[in-house]
């Protein structure tokens, strides 16, 4: 929210400068995003007086000024102006200075042959307007010379982030209340003398949705001029952000921004018969002030006349029932909404305003009528007319809330001593009322009443917070929580202790972590949930109401967001990407709910290796590095990666024939790898070849009693190794894996470790059929191993193998 300080000096009387406020706005609560000092931006501009204006000798549409700036010495400005003349006074822009519409820096230069030092400026170039028509002209008593940022009073702007749960501070006023409360000057509360109804209202205002619209006020102002609204609120408007556009629509925003309650105008020769707020029906539609066409259910409540809907109540307006310049009578409305509903709606329309964030979070339901008094004088005084009787159709929610409150929860919860008479002053000051009270030694309870417009406070503790921060949330000493002596147990989980060793032990093989969103764009997300390698097809979690349509859908998939990564580094002229992300991912469990699991993700692309003299030409990655990462994580997993199976099915983002599973046992997917299939790079927009790992975390089986602190003892075995080869005639379709495993269970007591060192295809093998040598390692134990020993192992090895369909070569 933006607003500037001589607005903010309008219901706050004080000297503290902008600093002093900002540092006071963020020390009870109210964060200032940032403060603009528009006497900046006007910085080199001067009033200035035409003395002469001549014809310019080349130019039909250009004039020649000579332009008095104060110091006695003339100057000679082109301009092409159509109301530039002698003897006014307007806005000079000299060498040097910026115009602030443009960012274009003036210089001395010559225009057509004629030298120029400076620009006459318009209101549009000045930011002060849409004005584009002719030059500035300033009253006749303007002192020429001085600064035109001194004599046009530009104050500074603040744009502060108001909580949710504070929308009594949506307005000035409310903000003017906390700094005054804070001790920054003095509260100036804005009483508006009611305005008498000259003529019965002639038209019905009712509500038939009591629930959504507990209380709907309004009355008509007939004979109104609908020109430009004063100087002086378009300036406090365009502080806000807000494009001044007429006076009537002006007048309804400056008291929305002013005292955070939206109203609404209608032109009464628009609307038939009453005006009624209602459900909607479902299928009606209604074309709203932003232009945009918006079907409505019964859910919603609406403001309808006989002939249709002309409101999203609490939202935003209809396009056919606004003011326009020709309007001479209007209706104004002033309603409670409830909250839940409007955010509902507005969630369901995608359909965001001013006026919506103030009705959602609540807004004071006790100010209908001071705020339709306050738009009615306004109208009155600015655009003319005389006003009716007010219609006052249902009764807002003014109960009072009561609050059993005990002023040594301060100490007790804010951890800060604030004396009791102090107490009571602060949350009188902000509108609290004690209806019991007792100041002294001893345990006592308030009993407070706490203004309807203060929907936040729940409670005492919400009292507590109030006094605190008021207090001053920097005199809250620091105090260290108590701590057990001795040794601190460890209070980490099993899980985090493992993503703590997996994190350490990707970045040791030199991976980059990186931390992208939990949201995806749809597209992107159902790409990756198409079929994973652990099931059915997932269904996505898409939100109601993302940050943005590129951040609608949860990820199924930690890959997805790791591939944008690499793409942006490789768009970024990066050769080789090796990025690790643990995270997780989201889908709805069989049963509808919400599901999430722990994963790691892996995106290895580009440039495994840079070419050089010694290694010849750059080596990308393969399927192979892929695996190679996954074994050596799950491993630090404390997984038995020997163990582990080699299956297919990896996922339909993945290359057939370079990418797999690792499982344990033929359904406990732990992870999968490979070559991500073009179809998955297209989609992402990178090129290929890119390979890939995805580590189910959650599917790692926990390791079954208390793990031990420290390593067993290393004791060496007493005899030496034996080592056999054997090599062994298998189908080509085969994977070597498969007869690995087999060859390393055949004898378990006696069988350390077993590995393929050779793969062979070509003369002497038949075709379809390809030579796997296995080498085999036996350790012995007490004794060393008898020739017959050694051949009933052998035996036992070729009896495992031939289970896969091997036959031991000759």
């Amino acid at each position: 929210m933006k607003f500037s300080l001589e607005w903010l000096k309008y219901f706050l009387d004080t000297e503290a400068s902008a600093a002093e406020i900002s540092a006071k706005l963020n020390a009870i609560g109210l964060e200032v995003e940032g403060v603009e000092d528009p006497a900046e931006s006007l910085a080199g501009f001067r009033i200035a007086h035409v003395l002469t204006a001549a014809p310019h000798p080349d130019a039909d549409k250009l004039q020649v000024l000579s332009i008095d700036t104060g110091d006695g010495k003339p100057l000679q400005v082109v301009c092409g102006a159509p109301n530039a003349r002698a003897g006014m006074k307007g806005v000079l822009g000299l060498p040097g200075a910026v115009v602030p519409a443009n960012g274009m820096q003036l210089r001395k230069s010559a225009i057509r042959g004629v030298e120029s030092n400076g620009m006459m400026c318009s209101t549009r170039e000045l930011e002060l307007g849409d004005d584009h028509d002719g030059i500035i002209e300033l009253p006749a008593d303007a002192p020429v010379g001085t600064d035109f940022a001194t004599y046009h009073g530009a104050s500074p702007v603040f744009d502060v982030a108001i909580t949710p749960n504070r929308p009594d501070c949506m307005g000035v006023d409310g903000i003017a209340r906390d700094l005054a409360a804070a001790g920054i000057g003095t509260y100036k509360p804005f009483v508006q003398e009611p305005v008498a109804g000259k003529f019965p209202c002639p038209v019905e205002i009712r509500t038939d949705d009591p629930a959504g619209c507990p209380a709907f006020y309004g009355r008509v102002i007939r004979g109104v001029t609908n020109g430009s609204s004063p100087d002086w609120m378009q300036q406090r408007l365009l502080s806000a952000g807000q494009r001044p556009i007429s006076a009537l629509v002006d007048i309804t925003n400056y008291v929305m921004l002013a005292f955070g309650r939206p109203a609404h105008a209608y032109d009464l020769a628009k609307l038939n018969g009453a005006v009624v707020a209602r459900r909607a029906k479902d299928g009606e539609q209604v074309l709203a002030l932003n232009e945009k066409t918006y079907t409505l259910d019964s859910e919603m409540t609406v403001i309808a006349d006989a002939s249709g809907v002309h409101d999203i109540a609490g939202i935003m307006g209809g396009e056919h029932s606004g003011c326009s310049e020709s309007t001479t009578d209007v209706l104004l409305e002033i309603a409670y909404f409830d909250p839940d509903r409007i955010g509902a709606t507005g969630r369901k329309l995608g359909l965001t305003s001013d006026a919506r964030t103030r009705f959602e979070r609540g807004v004071d339901p006790e100010f209908l009528d001071a705020g339709l008094e306050i738009l009615t004088a306004l109208i009155l005084k600015i655009c003319g007319g005389e006003a009716s009787e007010v219609i006052r159709a249902g009764a807002p929610p003014v109960e009072r809330k009561l609050v059993n409150y005990e002023p040594l929860l301060v100490e007790k919860l804010g951890g800060v001593d604030v004396d009791e008479a102090d107490q009571l002053a602060i949350l009188s000051a902000l509108g609290f009322e004690a209806l019991n009270t007792q100041i002294g030694p001893g345990r006592k309870t308030w009993q407070m009443s706490c203004p309807p417009r203060r929907h936040d406070i729940e409670g005492s503790a919400d009292l507590v917070e109030e006094v605190v921060r008021i207090h001053g949330l920097d005199n809250v000493a620091s105090v260290p929580l108590p701590r057990v002596p001795g040794v601190a147990k460890p209070t980490a989980t099993p899980a985090q202790q493992m993503e703590r060793r997996l994190r350490r032990a990707a970045a040791a093989r030199g991976l980059n972590e990186a931390v992208t969103w939990s949201f995806l764009p749809t597209d992107e997300a159902e790409h990756f949930a198409l079929r994973q390698a652990q099931g059915d097809r997932e269904q996505l979690w898409v939100l109601e109401n993302p940050i943005s349509e590129d951040m609608k859908a949860m990820r199924p998939s930690l890959l997805a967001g790791l591939l944008s990564a690499a793409r942006r580094n490789a768009d970024r002229g990066a050769a080789g990407v090796r990025l690790f992300e643990i995270g997780r991912r989201y889908f709805r469990a069989t049963d509808g709910s919400s599901d999430e699991r722990l994963t790691l993700g892996i995106v290895l692309s580009g440039e495994k290796r840079a070419s050089g003299w010694a290694t010849g030409k750059a080596q990308g990655f393969d399927a192979f590095d892929a695996k190679a990462e996954a074994e050596a994580l799950l491993a630090e997993a404390g997984v038995a990666v020997d163990k582990l199976m080699v299956m297919g099915e990896a996922g339909e983002q993945f290359h057939p024939g370079q990418s797999a599973t690792l499982r344990l046992g033929p359904k406990n997917v732990l992870a999968r790898f490979g070559a991500l299939h073009p179809r998955t790079l297209k989609a992402f927009d990178i090129d290929g070849p890119v390979v890939a790992v995805e580590i189910f975390l959650d599917a790692i089986p926990a390791k079954k009693g208390a793990a031990s602190f420290a390593r067993p003892a290393y004791a060496p075995p007493a005899l030496q190794s034996v080592e056999r080869d054997f090599a062994f005639l298998v189908d080509v379709a085969l994977p070597a894996g498969d007869l690995l495993r087999a060859v390393k269970g055949a004898d378990k007591a006696n069988i350390v470790d077993a590995r393929i060192f050779d793969d062979f295809r070509g003369q002497g093998v038949p075709d379809g059929k390809k030579s796997i040598a296995v080498e085999v390692t036996l350790q012995p134990g007490e004794k060393s191993y008898t020739d017959e020993e050694i051949k009933a192992i052998s035996d036992r090895v070729v009896a495992a193998a031939a289970k896969q369909g091997a036959e031991l070569r000759g």
